[in-house]
């Protein structure tokens, strides 16, 4: 039995893969913000006889605290996770800075997924074959990184924002896979194409508009998620790979650069020191 966290798992891709993943007698762990959504998910796992393997942790990610604590509540229940499914994301079309100081897009799709796959770097060392799975995208072949405006103060779109966050999990992916001794989990970045999903967000008028116009040609979850569970089974032996909408995508791109990377890394730690001393 293998012990698997969903982020998102109560919408979309998220909530498709946990159900499968409970089905198949997995012990999987939920956290999303929303208490009803997740009770939801506890009742239904108690009507198939799951209960005992149903977990579910409130929690808004866009916040470093509240990352913070899933990571120390997740150490102090399980003694060990095996896969690590980073779904939460959240598309809007205003600019909205948490109660921390951050822009939400950055927070919630970047800084969070940096925050649990190092947090849980540990408990995965203790699983056999741990893997990270980050389902993001589209990353590669989006514009470029904001590096002197990596919260968008200026000028700020939500399709830039969004387009920017696969980019910036693309080099996430690199650091972390760049020291394999010390983190022995694959990390795995997957772009599964347009899905049929409720494609959270708040959005204005125009966007609302074009989103309904990708829900109609896009694929049902259910195509998306045997390809995920297929490599979340049998991670390539590579400490990194990438794969979009099935292909795999060479590292050898620009989108992965080893020193974006590190520059993106250096960032992110005295983005996280400075909110350290300020808690």
């Amino acid at each position: 039995m293998k012990t698997v966290v969903v982020t998102g798992g109560t919408s979309g891709i998220g909530q498709a893969l946990a159900n499968t993943c409970l089905g198949r007698g997995d012990q999987v762990v939920v956290i999303a913000p929303d208490p009803v959504k997740g009770k939801k998910y506890l009742d239904a796992a108690q009507k198939s006889g799951a209960a005992d393997r149903a977990f579910f942790i409130e929690a808004d990610l866009s916040l470093v605290s509240a990352n913070r604590r899933v990571i120390a509540e997740i150490e102090d229940r399980f003694e060990a996770v095996d896969v690590l499914v980073l779904c939460a994301r959240y598309f809007r079309s205003r600019r909205l800075v948490t109660s921390e100081g951050i822009e939400h897009n950055f927070a919630l799709y970047y800084l969070s997924r940096y925050l649990l796959g190092y947090g849980l770097a540990d408990l995965m060392n203790k699983a056999e074959t741990p893997v990270v799975m980050n389902i993001a995208g589209p990353g590669v072949g989006a514009p470029g990184i904001h590096w002197n405006d990596l919260g968008l103060e200026r000028g700020y779109d939500g399709w830039s924002a969004m387009f920017q966050g696969g980019r910036l999990n693309d080099l996430l992916g690199v650091s972390f896979a760049e020291d394999g001794s010390a983190r022995r989990a694959r990390y795995v970045l997957l772009f599964p194409g347009g899905t049929r999903t409720g494609f959270a967000g708040e959005f204005d008028a125009v966007t609302a508009a074009h989103i309904d116009r990708m829900k109609r040609a896009a694929q049902p979850v259910e195509f998306t998620v045997p390809p995920i569970l297929e490599i979340v089974d049998s991670p390539p032996r590579e400490p990194l790979s990438a794969f979009a909408e099935g292909t795999p995508l060479s590292l050898l791109r620009p989108a992965f650069d080893k020193g974006a990377a590190a520059r993106l890394d250096s960032i992110t730690r005295e983005l996280l020191r400075e909110k350290a001393g300020a808690s």
